[in-house]
């Protein structure tokens, strides 16, 4: 099933700070963790998840750095940051409020 990207924009931030609230991680790890807890049915392009890391790193939402990796590579790290986490914890809320009135929409027909 293919989501609209509509959808698939309006979960983007909120997804990403679930993500980083865990751990921080990299661009291409963060792409394969979406990947893999959509079941495939998000699969997020560079061109699709670097402008909403620079777009939540302007916020002051998450923090970068370079380190090296596992690997001995360089790579640019994203963590959360407490603005993030507060952010994140409102859209909880929100999306939970949108899931709860479409469970009882869908519950009464």
């Amino acid at each position: 099933m293919e989501l609209p990207k509509e959808l698939v924009a309006a979960s983007a931030t909120p997804l990403v700070l679930s993500i980083l609230a865990r751990d921080e991680s990299y661009g291409y790890a963060i792409l394969a963790e979406v990947k893999e807890l959509s079941g495939g049915a998000l699969a997020w392009t560079d061109g699709m998840l670097y402008p909403i890391l620079h777009r939540l790193e302007e916020q002051k939402l998450i923090k970068s750095l370079w380190r090296e990796g596992d690997t001995g590579r360089r790579r640019k790290y994203y963590r959360i940051t407490e603005a993030g986490r507060k952010a994140l914890r409102g859209q909880q809320e929100q999306w939970t409020m949108v899931n709860a009135v479409l469970q009882q929409a869908w519950g009464s027909r």
